[in-house]
């Protein structure tokens, strides 16, 4: 697969295993990120809050590319908290990274995605846009701006043959997770908690999300654009019996 790809938030989880697993399949990759990794990934410092850093990361990823092909808008930060938890400073923070950031990359970007005979965007959502979660005000809100503007761009770039999709993963297992998790006072009360809110009993890999995004971002899915793929094993669509005893 001879295509050229940019990862945003490449640096670890999600990202990291997007950006491997599109190598993998031969597409040449650029990771943005703060702590970018290196080969045989290309690495290119980002911080996608500053519009000017983001023009000089997208241009300097072109050239090193040969162009780009792909977009994988996935960087992004988390929050804890009702609505009135949040101090004004955390919204705009969370909103900058996970909403406006996006923005700044596909607008810098689209000139090269443009130029490509099949260019695709697939930005990373989250459960969080379609279902009530207890705590997660401001990330939630985020997240369903992100799902909206992913089907605002489809419609908008459709014609200039861009396709634009978004995964909406559930709890998965990656350090901002683990992190949230060793900062509770039951981590192992709280993990199975998680765990036990997914039908699946578990929390989903960072390695499933990554081949979501991988099959949205490749020629494979040619036919889809406008669309939400769930990667959270069952979260969204079932509702399932409380389980037994055994």
């Amino acid at each position: 697969m001879n295509l050229s790809a940019i990862v945003t938030g490449g640096g670890s989880g999600i990202g990291l295993a997007t950006a491997t697993l599109l190598a993998e399949r031969g597409m040449r990759v650029a990771c943005l990120d703060l702590n970018p990794p290196g080969e045989p990934l290309i690495g290119i410092r980002a911080d996608v809050t500053d519009d000017a850093e983001v023009r000089r990361a997208v241009a300097e990823a072109a050239e090193r590319l040969g162009g780009v092909d792909v977009l994988v808008n996935n960087a992004g930060i988390g929050a804890q908290g009702t609505v009135e938890d949040n101090p004004d400073a955390e919204w705009r923070r969370v909103f900058e990274v996970n909403v406006l950031g996006l923005v700044r990359v596909t607008r810098a970007a689209l000139p090269y995605l443009r130029r490509s005979e099949q260019a695709s965007i697939v930005n990373t959502c989250s459960i969080a846009a379609t279902a009530g979660l207890p705590r997660r005000a401001l990330y939630s809100a985020t997240k369903g701006a992100v799902q909206s503007l992913t089907l605002a761009m489809a419609a908008d770039h459709l014609h200039e043959g861009i396709r634009v999709n978004c995964v909406n993963p559930g709890t998965a297992d990656t350090p901002w997770v683990s992190r949230l998790l060793d900062a509770a006072a039951d981590p192992a009360a709280e993990r199975a908690a998680l765990e036990a809110r997914q039908p699946m009993g578990r929390l989903v890999s960072a390695g499933e999300v990554a081949a979501a995004i991988a099959y949205l971002a490749g020629p494979e899915s040619g036919a889809t654009t406008g669309t939400a793929l769930a990667v959270d094993g069952g979260m969204q669509g079932l509702r399932l019996p409380p389980r037994g005893p055994r």
